[in-house]
């Protein structure tokens, strides 16, 4: 419901986030969703379809978070809701092995030929956190090279000079992580060659691995320099460190083969996420034969989990994938994205915003310097920012709710979704 263009007060949902504060701490199972970093309060939402969202108060909003960018072909696509029902009607979860999770499995490695074995898990932090045991016993090695900013889940080794969330801590980490567990976890500025050469001229022999969002999407979305990946390549390859890509993110969202597709790089160990499970919690990590064959029950390296692969979201996953693989489905949407980056980016000229972009996904920062690693990511002005956020909202428009994340676009957006989001920014700006 609308006043004078703007969306009725949220009581409901207000009402809701006291009465699950009382058993859910700060009333969310995530951080982020509970908008203290934007002054506000959670929504609680009651239905989601194609790139709308409605709350319990009855609000409508167009929503370019999309659960943090998984659902490219927007909320409750029908092939993906007849996929599930049908895997439900057979049983949720079997825990021991369905044909589904082989379907996905091939399917996946089509897309990216890198990953020539997967293991199915249930989470993107479940797969960083499998990939780095992976890593370090098929080195064996123990020292991580990740990036300031990028964001690997919340496993304790990775909770250094992390983004997304974690950003918003008073600390480089997070409390009840003990300093033992982050001693071989070393973190570099992102675009920073020197500083990458300089720890494997020291530590070269120690490093098992370097992991790197490819896009780094958990410090709102940074473009990798020319040639800055490639670099990766290369010094992990001399040093006999693996080069892991985080593409939970990135994976079937700038490409069906993600980000190593569009820049021609190819990791030895490779996460998914989000896109992967068609709405559902799966995630996978993958690589090269010979390295993902130490994973028990093949090798020495343990790794299980009883929901691994369950036939529900093997099947959503499968008809997500699905849709993606349809002829001209991702040229459709970047024709789409482009024009309206174009009309965005007129929008915000000269008003000391700078709009950093990819593929579907793109970030806003409240910043007069060019936003190109962690560093110049937050100095970005997190008040306006907050103020942006809230007039968004009031009129319809859901972005994600932080300045560290993206924002994605869907094929279900229209033309006319996108010309209303840069009339909301305009009003907003």
């Amino acid at each position: 419901m609308r006043v004078n263009g703007e969306l009725m007060e949220r009581k409901l949902s207000h009402r809701a986030c006291k009465e699950a504060s009382k058993y859910i701490p700060g009333g969310v199972n995530s951080p982020v969703r509970s908008l203290k970093s934007v002054g506000g309060n959670p929504l609680f939402i009651e239905r989601a379809k194609g790139v709308k969202l409605t709350d319990i108060d009855g609000n409508k909003y167009t929503d370019y978070c999309l659960s943090w960018g998984v659902f490219i072909q927007g909320h409750s696509h029908p092939d993906v809701t007849r996929a599930v029902k049908r895997a439900v009607a057979n049983g949720t979860s079997y825990g021991i092995p369905c044909i589904a999770e082989t379907g996905l499995a091939k399917k996946v490695n089509r897309c990216f030929p890198s990953m020539e074995k997967v293991r199915f898990v249930n989470s993107g932090t479940e797969a960083v956190m499998s990939a780095i045991r992976v890593a370090r016993g098929y080195t064996g090695r123990n020292v991580i090279v990740k990036f300031d900013g990028c964001y690997h889940g919340h496993a304790d080794h990775l909770l250094v000079s992390a983004g997304s969330g974690v950003a918003g801590l008073s600390g480089a980490s997070s409390a009840g992580v003990p300093d033992n567990f982050v001693k071989y976890t070393i973190s570099v500025p992102f675009n920073d060659r020197r500083a990458v050469e300089e720890i494997f001229s020291m530590r070269g022999e120690d490093i098992a691995a370097i992991i790197v969002e490819p896009v780094p999407a958990n410090m709102g979305v940074v473009i990798p320099q020319e040639g800055y990946l490639q670099f990766l390549r290369e010094i992990a390859a001399r040093y006999g460190a693996l080069l892991i890509f985080d593409e939970v993110i990135t994976g079937f969202r700038l490409s069906s083969g993600g980000a190593q597709k569009f820049f021609g790089i190819e990791p030895d160990l490779t996460t998914l996420g989000k896109i992967v499970g068609g709405g559902f919690p799966a995630a996978a990590f993958g690589g090269k034969r010979e390295i993902m064959d130490v994973l028990a029950p093949d090798g020495p390296v343990y790794q299980a989990g009883t929901l691994s692969g369950n036939p529900v979201a093997m099947a959503a996953g499968g008809a997500a994938l699905d849709i993606l693989s349809e002829a001209g489905f991702y040229s459709s949407l970047q024709n789409k994205c482009s024009e309206f980056y174009n009309e965005l980016e007129y929008a915000v000229k000269g008003k000391d915003i700078r709009l950093n972009r990819i593929g579907s996904m793109f970030t806003l920062f409240f910043s007069k310097e060019e936003v190109i690693d962690f560093r110049t990511s937050a100095g970005s002005d997190d008040k306006r920012f907050a103020k942006f956020f809230r007039s968004m909202l009031k009129q319809g428009i859901y972005i994600s709710p932080s300045r560290f994340e993206a924002n994605f676009i869907s094929s279900a957006h229209t033309n006319k979704h996108l010309e209303n989001f840069v009339k909301a920014v305009r009003k907003s700006i």
